[in-house]
């Protein structure tokens, strides 16, 4: 993407020193406005930059934790304590779990090893996972264009949130695909909710998009019945934060009444997801644990009372779309059907 800074990378210390760097992270919440980077030197920064949403989307939370993890990776118990500290920041996305597993093993792998040794240990297995990730992305984009290639030119698709390079370590999820396309002269079309109450698709994906010279227009979420109804949509692609074994997909909050509407119009409704997104512990998608966040996002959106004081305000960051309404599941290794097992 041009002219945009990375979204999260791991700087080198002083001399270079790549084991004494830390974590740098592009800060989501001052987009499109302001570009602007924070530097998170202590496991506590990075907590707190997932949870107020300054580093969001499921694979971006992944990479970012297995970093928190490095700059505490002194002996094997800072690392669980990092671990134990960093799977209370957000409960519904799953790389970051799936991260932070993967932080640990390699933490017990090199527990003898000396404090030197063990930290380079550490940066290793969390620059593997963002680099895995990075490839993951691509490999789903080629993999979605594939499948999209028929439609005609110039269709259009819509996206809910925010799935694309913000939110991973490499060109995104469900953004991943509309890139490839265009990359193939495609000319996607791209119909963006705006994903209330945070904004991701008004301030995140459209910024993405627009940078690319990709052709968008913004909608409020209340208008893709409307926009569906009239012919505009000829697929749905989403990402996704956790996916159950039998192929219920949770995403951002909207993402259940769109997928709802695009069956009732005969539209396909994809997801794109990477592996580390599978859940295959949780057998439905009624057991996937649904983030409920401060009331002030709603009563107090971007700072203004939008509402009067007091009310009473229920405010889950997610929802559940079954696995009867979607399509097929996009991943790095290539589309699954929901007539296959996940």
């Amino acid at each position: 993407m041009a002219n945009r800074a990375e979204t999260l990378r791991w700087e080198c210390g002083s001399n270079q020193n790549n084991v004494d760097g830390h974590l740098v992270l592009l800060d989501q919440t001052r987009l499109p406005a302001e570009i602007i980077e924070i530097d998170c030197r202590t496991v506590e920064d990075v907590w707190q930059a997932i949870r107020r949403l300054a580093v969001r989307g499921a694979p971006a939370i992944g990479c970012a934790a297995a970093y928190a993890v490095c700059l505490s990776a002194a002996t094997f118990d800072t690392v669980e304590q990092a671990c134990d500290h960093l799977a209370t920041s957000r409960p519904t996305a799953v790389n970051l779990f799936w991260a932070l597993d993967r932080m640990r093993e390699a933490g017990k792998r090199g527990a003898t090893l000396p404090a030197g040794e063990f930290a380079e240990r550490m940066l290793a297995e969390a620059q593997a996972i963002h680099e895995e990730d990075r490839q993951m992305c691509a490999d789903i984009g080629q993999h979605g264009a594939d499948l999209l290639s028929d439609l005609p030119m110039g269709s259009g698709i819509l996206t809910h949130c925010n799935a694309g390079a913000l939110a991973t370590g490499g060109d995104g999820t469900a953004l991943s695909v509309i890139f490839e396309l265009a990359r193939r002269g495609r000319r996607p079309h791209v119909w963006v909710d705006e994903t209330r109450p945070l904004l991701q698709g008004a301030r995140l994906t459209v910024w993405e998009l627009m940078q690319r010279g990709i052709d968008c227009t913004l909608i409020c979420d209340s208008m893709a019945a409307q926009v569906m109804r009239e012919g505009r949509v000829q697929a749905v692609v989403t990402g996704a934060d956790r996916i159950a074994a039998n192929g219920d997909a949770a995403n951002k909050i909207g993402t259940y009444g769109v997928a709802t509407l695009a069956k009732a119009h005969g539209i396909p409704f994809y997801i794109a997801a990477p592996s580390s997104t599978f859940d295959r512990s949780l057998a439905t998608g009624e057991a996937i644990p649904i983030e409920v966040r401060d009331s002030l996002e709603i009563t107090h959106g971007f700072g203004r009372a939008t509402s009067p004081a007091g009310v009473t305000v229920y405010n889950p960051a997610f929802d559940v779309t079954p696995v009867g309404l979607i399509s097929g599941i996009i991943t790095e290794a290539g589309v699954v059907h929901p007539s296959s097992r996940c």
